[in-house]
């Protein structure tokens, strides 16, 4: 890892139309990527995400800003707040996390984690949850690195699958 550049990070003001801009450009880049599905974002999506976030008080993002570029945002993270009732308090699932193709390998998700992470213990969230593809080996790398495991109740029956069925 390259020594992180100067970061400004923010929780996400839904109404801020840069804040919006830059997600959705973040947003965006990461859908065209392969681990992010290799397809842009659905003009549905760019014209209603705005509006579709800032109705959800479950929801929150960060953003990365690179204060030696100019405030280029470089880092984006999406989170839904959920609730754990074996613990009966709320989790935050880290849903997207986004690093600039220019900035991957400087810390910069490392840095948003760790703005997430106090943004959920004020919450009063009980862990974080997060998805990672099998093939994404330095984001595996950095999430165990920072703490997080595989979600296993009991060793003897196994490890939770992450499972979709689109609706």
């Amino acid at each position: 890892m390259t020594s992180a550049p100067s970061l400004t990070l923010c929780q996400v003001d839904y109404a801020n139309p840069q804040h919006m801009q830059a997600l959705l450009d973040l947003l965006d880049a990461y859908a065209r990527d392969p681990m992010g599905g290799a397809e842009p974002l659905s003009d549905f999506a760019r014209a209603n995400l705005p509006q579709a976030l800032a109705a959800r008080p479950n929801l929150f993002s960060v953003l990365a800003f690179d204060g030696a570029s100019d405030g280029l945002p470089v880092g984006l993270i999406n989170c839904v707040e959920g609730f754990s009732t074996f613990a009966c308090q709320p989790l935050v699932n880290v849903h997207d996390v986004v690093v600039a193709a220019s900035h991957r390998g400087q810390g910069v998700a490392e840095q948003m984690l760790g703005l997430v992470e106090q943004l959920a213990r004020a919450r009063g969230a009980c862990k974080l949850t997060l998805e990672v593809l099998e093939g994404n080996v330095p984001a595996q790398k950095l999430y165990r690195r920072l703490g997080f495991d595989n979600y296993q109740l009991d060793p003897a029956m196994g490890q939770a699958q992450f499972m979709q069925k689109w609706l």
